[in-house]
């Protein structure tokens, strides 16, 4: 019966069943007790229950809730039992999370009903006889009680034999245990323990048996298929058993089936008076809760292992800043212990006060990115990122992470350093301001002394020193020039194109340095360009944040190189195509210059207008001050001026022409080879010419010859107002306007040989012995004599006549010398000679001049020369004295008629034929065919000449024709 009032906490009268918990709990509870409410008391404290059993009144069992108002249900228990008045006590709370069912079980409830109330009826009775088994109680579990518990659904309960074989098992456990095997009736020949031959059920009051049980009924409880194949579940069920039949209580934690399946926590309780009959069995299915045991336990090794290896630093503290967990890595940032952080005190102790502002949290749970600088137990200063958020955990109540950004802070510094450093780097124009710029800046970006840029010098294949630090010198030593041939970092970092780190072998030994103080050092190449050289004095210097700003610093410069290199090369290419365009200016300039100068010179009738003109022209702009062209008298050493213009203001007046004078075109007409004078100032104390020329503001001067078929007519030399005016050009296209003109002059004096009435006879003795004609008459024993030449060219064809020998003597002498291509005899005293090259008449020709006789002896040879008109006879010993090396000229005549000597008869009409139709008719003529009878025929004449026959009639009627057109009609030829 229920208290009038809920809430009052006296005792109830009459009942076994104490009823502990708030109203709404036991009405709750109530009416699934199974007993009269004249059975029942209820109390709502913990206190007014233990007053009902302290009083004496008959409390069977306790059931009471778990939340009570002044304690929990199981801080009841335990007072109850330390009071030694226990009833027995069933837990009924509310709801079941788990940890109290273990508190539960540990703290040795008789019974536990979670949530379900229903089943309290069924449990009463059970937890009574618990409660005597367990205290002593001199009570024997009735059939009644083993049927009660029997009948609980949620459990696994078997009666066992003191031996361990299963006599009763619920449905439950057959469910579970069952398998498809006969077993063993008999068991394992215990049944007569209790009194039961045939190991029936009636030894445990069950007349009729448990027909259903006979699939795990008759065997041992170990040998049952169902339990895990793990060897150590049976010998666990065989321990509990074994201690259960001695009398004691055992519990045992077992596994059914593989790997995964259900969990049964089973207790094993003694049944009988005084020596055990039997050994109660009753299992819970505990796999849900070791299931979340073990996740917990993986989560909790996870939780270690991350916070153990997590570079984060993770702190919880309270409101006064008091340290309630220090995470275990802590050493990583700070240097200390997670104890000695703790015997810090507070958070302010290791990372300074005024951490974060308390408002603020409070407003927005988390702060973030505190940027906070603290101190390692080394002293070491470390730049931290802090971030704070509220929690509640364990007394915590703000947590803390640390995340350690000092690298990376350096880094960051290092890189704005270096941006500064790349900017100045862009207003450097040379190697060596770049070189003096990384290494005064390099100390700031990276924190260590040395550095030093190793420049390559490719005329010596060798790395010179051109720029390093202060204290390079006071840690390092001298730096010494390095070849390409040494082993040394910085070598083979510039060859390979590689960053060499030296701390192993010593930095001593491998920077070949014995007095360096360097231990760890760098060698980071800067391209093409040469090396850049860091060191410290300590191991380790160059950590992955430093090697990076290095290899930036070097990857700046190396850019600031590429860039002034390039820079340059442009500048160079510039200025090449700026001279270039220039030259091409002066080139266009010029050549309109010789262009003018070569049409003058085509229609020029007299070598003095050539003269003048050119000499006109070349002064007609401002590119040229004075020009003169001078020429050699016939009988007079020095030169004689013959044209000038421009300013020359008496200066050929005021400077001596004779070869001693040393004048430019003095120098040129000696040696036949141009003269320059690229600034007159240098010659000021060696030569009087100089002064003149530079009081006339003359400071350069070339002059060239004025040479044709290697005999010198003259000189031309021109004036610059500006040293160097004569480059390297203007120096050949003046050689070549000077063989123009020389040749305009040659043309134009031949003509006017042509036509002149005046004729000069020269007359010369050879005592060459190495010309041919001499050596043909010595050789033969004879005299030669020149008869005519047909062909002038590279192969001269000429006749001579012979005395003193035959024809056949004189060609076999010819066969033996070089000079002579070919020989034949075209009549008894006539042989024809095929010269090898141009003969001296050629090279007379070509100067207005002609052979007039050729006699040579054995002793030997005399040769008369005619020049007409203007030819000076100083150009005709100039080709003979080319021609053979010991000449004496030996007659000089002059005759006022050249008709009957210079031009001789049929001379006209000899000029209207070719060379190939007058060599024909010549030896047609020598050879006898025009004689008669005929002494050769045409087809003979005609091998000799090796020509076709055909072609050599067609000559000789086109000579025949020019011929009588020329007596019959008075013409010179006909077409």
């Amino acid at each position: 019966m229920e208290d009038a009032n809920p809430g009052d906490e006296s005792e109830r009268e009459g009942g076994t069943v104490l009823l502990v918990g708030s109203d709404a709990w036991r009405e709750r509870v109530r009416p699934h007790l199974g007993v009269d409410d004249g059975g029942t008391r209820s109390v709502a404290t913990a206190a007014a229950a233990r007053a009902a059993t302290d009083a004496g009144a008959a409390v069977a069992v306790v059931v009471a809730a778990q939340d009570l108002p002044d304690e929990s249900g199981l801080a009841l228990l335990a007072s109850l039992r330390e009071r030694g008045t226990a009833p027995a006590f069933v837990l009924a709370p509310r709801d079941d999370d788990g940890a109290l069912a273990a508190r539960a079980v540990a703290a040795d409830v008789d019974g536990y009903v979670p949530a379900d109330p229903a089943v309290l009826a069924e449990r009463l009775p059970r937890a009574v006889e618990d409660h005597r088994e367990r205290t002593g109680g001199d009570r024997p579990v009735t059939d009644e009680a083993l049927a009660s518990a029997l009948g609980d659904p949620n459990r696994v309960t078997l009666v066992l034999s003191t031996g361990g074989t299963v006599r009763r098992a619920n449905e439950t456990a057959r469910d579970l245990l069952a398998d498809d095997s006969d077993g063993d009736a008999n068991g394992d020949g215990d049944a007569n323990e209790d009194g039961d031959a045939n190991g029936n059920a009636n030894g445990d009051g069950d007349a009729h048996g448990d027909r259903d049980a006979a699939d795990v009924a008759g065997r041992p409880l170990w040998s049952l298929a169902a339990w895990a194949d793990d060897g150590e579940t049976r010998q666990r069920l065989q321990r509990a058993v074994s201690r259960a039949a001695d009398g004691a209580y055992a519990t045992a934690e077992v596994r059914l089936g593989t790997d995964g399946g259900q969990i049964l926590d089973c207790a094993f309780r003694p049944v009988g008076d005084g020596t055990p009959s039997r050994v109660v069995v009753e299992g819970t299915d505990v796999t849900e809760r070791v299931r979340l045991q073990e996740e917990l336990a993986r989560s909790e090794q996870l939780h270690r292992v991350t916070l153990n290896n997590m570079t984060d630093t993770i702190l919880i503290t309270d409101d006064e800043g008091r340290f309630t967990y220090v995470c275990p890595n802590v050493h990583f940032i700070f240097g200390y212990s997670a104890q000695e952080i703790r015997e810090l005190g507070t958070i302010d102790e290791l990372l300074g006060e005024d951490l974060f502002d308390r408002a603020e949290l409070e407003a927005n749970d988390v702060l973030t990115n505190i940027e906070r600088t603290a101190v390692d137990k080394a002293g070491n200063e470390h730049t931290l990122l802090v971030n704070v958020r509220t929690v509640s955990i364990q007394g915590g109540t703000t947590l803390i992470s640390c995340r350690d950004v000092t690298k990376r802070k350096q880094r960051e510094q290092a890189l704005t350093r270096l941006h500064r450093t790349s900017r100045a780097l862009l207003y450097a124009e040379t190697e060596l301001e770049i070189a003096e710029r990384i290494v005064a800046d390099a100390t700031s970006i990276l924190p260590v002394p040395v550095f030093a840029v190793y420049r390559i010098d490719p005329d010596e294949n060798a790395l010179r020193p051109v720029a390093s630090s202060p204290e390079t010198e006071s840690v390092h030593g001298p730096l010494h020039d390095r070849s390409l041939t040494h082993d040394h970092p910085v070598v083979r970092a510039f060859v390979e194109n590689e960053t060499v780190a030296v701390e192993e072998p010593p930095p001593a030994e491998a920077l070949d340095a014995p007095s360096t103080a360097l231990r760890s050092a760098v060698a980071i190449p800067l391209g093409e360009h040469g090396v850049l050289l860091a060191g410290a004095p300590e191991r380790g210097a160059f950590d992955d944040v430093a090697m990076e700003v290095a290899e930036l610093l070097a990857a700046a410069a190396e850019a600031a190189l590429d860039r002034v290199e390039r820079e340059r090369t442009l500048r160079s290419r510039d200025r090449r195509l700026q001279q270039q365009n220039q030259q091409l200016t002066r080139v266009n300039q010029v050549n309109e210059l010789i262009r003018g100068i070569d049409r003058t010179v085509v229609s020029a009738e007299t070598r003095e207008e050539i003269e003048h003109a050119v000499c006109e022209q070349l002064t007609e702009s401002d590119r040229f001050a004075f020009a003169w062209i001078g020429a050699a008298g016939p009988h007079e050493e020095g030169l004689r001026p013959t044209a000038r213009a421009g300013g020359g203001r008496g200066y050929l007046d005021g400077v001596a022409l004779s070869p001693d004078g040393g004048e430019p075109a003095l120098r040129t007409a000696a040696s036949e080879t141009p003269t320059l004078v690229s600034n007159v100032t240098d010659e000021l104390r060696d030569r009087d010419w100089s002064k003149a020329a530079v009081s006339r503001d003359f400071h350069s001067v070339l002059s060239v010859p004025l040479s044709y078929d290697g005999v010198l007519l003259g000189t031309l030399t021109v004036y610059a107002d500006r040293p160097d005016a004569f480059d390297g050009m203007v120096q050949s296209v003046l050689a070549e306007l000077g063989a123009t003109i020389a040749s305009a002059i040659n043309a134009v004096e031949r003509k006017e040989a042509l036509v002149s009435d005046a004729v000069v006879e020269l007359e010369y003795r050879i005592a060459d012995p190495t010309s041919v004609f001499h050596r043909l008459a010595r050789a033969a024993d004879c005299t030669v004599e020149l008869e005519g030449e047909i062909r002038p060219g590279a192969d001269d064809l000429v006749f001579v006549s012979v005395d003193g020998a035959t024809a056949a003597a004189v060609v076999a002498a010819a066969d033996d010398l070089v000079s002579v291509a070919a020989a034949r005899a075209v009549e008894d005293d006539v042989v024809e000679l095929r010269m090898d090259g141009p003969y001296v008449t050629s090279s007379l020709a070509d100067h207005g001049a002609a052979i007039g006789t050729l006699r040579a002896t054995p002793e030997a040879t005399t040769m008369t020369v005619e020049v007409g008109g203007p030819v000076a006879v100083r150009t005709v010993d100039d080709v003979v004295s080319r021609e053979y090396d010991d000449v004496e000229l030996l007659a000089r005549r002059e005759r006022a008629d050249a008709t009957a000597t210079y031009r001789r008869p049929g001379e006209q009409l000899l000029e209207t034929l070719t060379p190939r139709q007058l060599e024909v008719a010549r030896v047609a003529y020598r050879s006898g065919y025009f004689d008669s009878p005929r002494r050769a025929t045409g087809e003979e004449i005609a091998a000799s000449l090796d020509i076709s026959d055909t072609a050599f009639y067609e000559h000789v009627r086109a000579v025949q024709g020019r011929l009588f057109s020329a007596l019959l009609d008075g013409r010179r030829g006909v077409e």
